[in-house]
């Protein structure tokens, strides 16, 4: 038991240092980092291999840790909406895979997309929190394009890269074998 805590701890760590990197590869351009999402992919891959609370933890940390360090993204609003986005993201995926009863690639899609549906909302409702409703806050119109349209890019990566890591842990043994029926 000890040891499980101990490695999902470093896991975590790795993840979170991983969601503070990656985000460099899109060059530090903010248009390009909300099409490709590279934050995204390392709190969903905690949630799923470190479980749900690590997954929360993470996920609210990283991107206002990396405001912080790096001021991008920048703290109000889009980084405390990003951190209830990216918590809900560990914690959905991490929760519902971890009570798949097969760990298969069917419920591996399951989980990732209902997470992915539940974070943009709830990033929504953190926007509309942070930002008011109406024609000079967070309009519709701002969810659509933030949440989905100008985000293709990025989720069409997170529904070929998270499934393609899974597999390849599950094929080198490190992740549980469990067939779908």
């Amino acid at each position: 038991m000890k040891n499980s805590n101990i490695k999902n701890l470093a896991l975590a760590a790795m993840f979170m240092a991983l969601g503070l990197v990656l985000p460099f590869f899109t060059g530090q351009i903010p248009q390009i980092g909300k099409m490709l999402l590279p934050m995204h992919i390392p709190i969903l891959l905690c949630g799923l291999i470190c479980g749900w609370k690590y997954g929360l933890a993470v996920g609210f940390v990283t991107p206002l840790l990396r405001s912080v360090i790096f001021g991008m993204p920048i703290l109000y609003p889009m980084a405390i909406g990003m951190a209830f986005e990216l918590m809900t993201y560990g914690f959905v995926i991490g929760f519902l895979y971890e009570r798949s009863r097969w760990k298969c690639i069917f419920a591996l899609y399951r989980c990732l997309i209902i997470a992915m549906l539940s974070g943009r909302i709830v990033w929504g409702i953190a926007q509309m929190v942070l930002l008011g409703v109406g024609q000079n806050g967070f309009t519709y119109q701002a969810f659509i394009a933030g949440a989905f349209l100008n985000a293709i890019p990025g989720i069409i990566i997170q529904l070929v890269l998270i499934p393609a890591v899974m597999v390849l842990l599950n094929k080198t043994g490190q992740l549980e074998k469990v067939k779908c029926r």
